[in-house]
């Protein structure tokens, strides 16, 4: 995906949009789907318009602000301080930025195809045609994923609530109810099987949705799903395409080098002049923009007002020398030399590194599935099976290939070795957005520090005192947003526990 194509598609979408929902009514010139969609370029479009829709920079600030990866800086003006405390309600735009953004994407999702069904492609389009639909279908698969991770209590469970399942296009005036995980799931599993079917398998470039990235969301699907057998088949086969990369590629990918693919099987192409060029929502889970102004204003050193900065237990969790500090640690960082940091802030300032940009500050593509992740999705596998020197030997393949010293020893147990994963995801996804759902996904069957919220004292304390939380905690499920229950007050009845 070009960055001209993204420039172009901001105006393409919000025409294509905009005029059913806004009235029933069929007024003359109305843009009406057959006369948006014509040909199979024009299908073309819409799909980039719907992977525009894709944004990870609200996953990254609920997953840093809501759990153990940010300390709050000494550059703050009180941004992220109610969500660092823990509170969650209908209200918050958690909910609501969750809900609304993964919607309007399955809206444009729906949208081009129900526009694919009117277009008969030309003699020799028809694999181009088939792929289109693919890749659109993959992608609102992702998005009914997402909801569900973030709104459903247990994914494990088919007669759970789950989300309102939305594989049309509905009238203005329809309201409807949250359907069962089973239901979803269902959806889900059709559109990534026509997928894996349909998208064009020499497509390779890792900003669309390849049939490889539908194996890796299939992968992390089976992991929320408790499906192990499932886990270790796809993440096997992934890694014998997909090596983790070494210690200097690691850093490049993070570092802002756009035509180095690493390990990245799925990212989200970020570019100067695109619809994601600003900064966005500085301190809020709505964030949008740059993906470094979730933590800091101006850039990411000590000098670019820091009003995140890296939590002091997740520092100490890093190899002083191994590359993930390095990328994640701003050098202009000032390190109290004592454990647990100092109650002084000016005295130990973590500044967060992650998304330096490259001619924009803060501009940075977003990684969505990697190696790294199969890699552990792989061990985690072989934690439930029991397999614990396997578990031993993945973690230490991983730690090996990023410089970090420390050895593994082997685990005994199932609650030992998923302690071990949680902490070396916790290290090598930090500000990527994972935290919060890993915790709610496999800490309640972990032990250790990393199976629950982790802050430092001096971090938490003199910022509300909140210092720790179970995985077991309603909160690691979102509520239901109040701007949905405006337009269909029914679904109060369907809140989630404890809102």
């Amino acid at each position: 995906m070009k960055t001209l194509n993204k420039i172009f598609l901001l105006g393409f979408i919000i025409s294509l949009m905009s005029c059913e929902d806004a009235y029933e009514i069929d007024q003359p010139g109305r843009l009406t789907v057959e006369a948006t969609f014509e040909t199979v370029d024009d299908l073309q479009l819409g799909l980039l318009g719907v992977y525009d829709r894709l944004d990870a920079t609200p996953e990254i600030a609920l997953s840093a602000n809501f759990t153990d990866e940010i300390s709050i800086g000494f550059d703050s003006g009180g941004q992220g301080i109610l969500l660092y405390n823990f509170q969650l309600n209908a209200a918050s735009a958690a909910a609501s930025t969750f809900w609304t953004k993964n919607y309007f994407g399955l809206n444009a999702a729906n949208r081009v195809l129900e526009a694919a069904e009117l277009i008969e492609p030309e003699p020799g389009q028809e694999d181009q045609y088939n792929s289109i639909v693919g890749q659109t279908r993959a992608l609102r698969a992702y998005m009914h994923f997402e909801l569900l991770t973030y709104f459903s209590t247990d994914l494990k469970d088919d007669s759970a609530l789950g989300v309102i399942l939305m594989d049309y296009v509905p009238g203005i005036d329809e309201l409807k109810m949250r359907n069962t995980n089973g239901e979803v799931f269902n959806v889900i599993e059709s559109d990534l099987e026509f997928a894996s079917n349909n998208i064009d398998p020499s497509l390779g470039d890792v900003t669309f949705f390849t049939r490889d990235a539908v194996k890796a969301l299939q992968a992390r699907i089976a992991a929320f799903r408790g499906e192990y057998d499932v886990v270790e088949t796809i993440t096997e086969d992934l890694l014998t395409t997909y090596n983790i990369a070494d210690a200097n590629t690691y850093a490049s990918m993070f570092l802002d080098d756009p035509q180095l693919v690493g390990e990245t099987i799925f990212k989200l192409e970020r570019a100067i002049g695109d619809n994601y060029d600003g900064q966005g929502s500085t301190g809020s889970v709505a964030a949008g923009g740059w993906a470094g102004a979730v933590f800091a204003f101006v850039d990411s050193t000590i000098d670019g007002s820091p009003y995140f900065e890296m939590s002091r237990s997740l520092f100490e969790l890093y190899d002083p020398n191994g590359v993930r500090r390095f990328v994640n640690l701003d050098p202009s960082s000032v390190i109290f030399p004592a454990p647990g940091g100092s109650p002084i802030p000016t005295e130990d300032i973590l500044v967060i590194r992650k998304y330096p940009g490259g001619g924009q500050p803060l501009l940075n593509d977003l990684q969505i599935f990697r190696a790294a992740e199969m890699h552990l999705l792989l061990a985690e596998a072989k934690a439930y099976q029991g397999a614990f020197v396997e578990v031993q030997n993945l973690i230490q393949e991983l730690r090996t290939a990023r410089a970090d010293a420390a050895t593994v020893d082997e685990p005994t147990t199932t609650a030992e070795a998923l302690g071990l994963i949680l902490e070396e995801r916790r290290k090598e996804f930090s500000f990527e957005g994972h935290r919060y759902r890993d915790l709610k996904r496999i800490g309640p069957d972990a032990s250790g520090p990393s199976a629950s919220v982790d802050r430092a004292d001096n971090d938490c304390l003199p910022n509300g005192g909140n210092c720790t939380l179970e995985p077991t905690d309603y909160r690691f499920t979102l509520p239901l947003p109040i701007v949905e229950f405006n337009a269909n007050p029914d679904l109060r009845q369907q809140q989630n526990p404890g809102y």
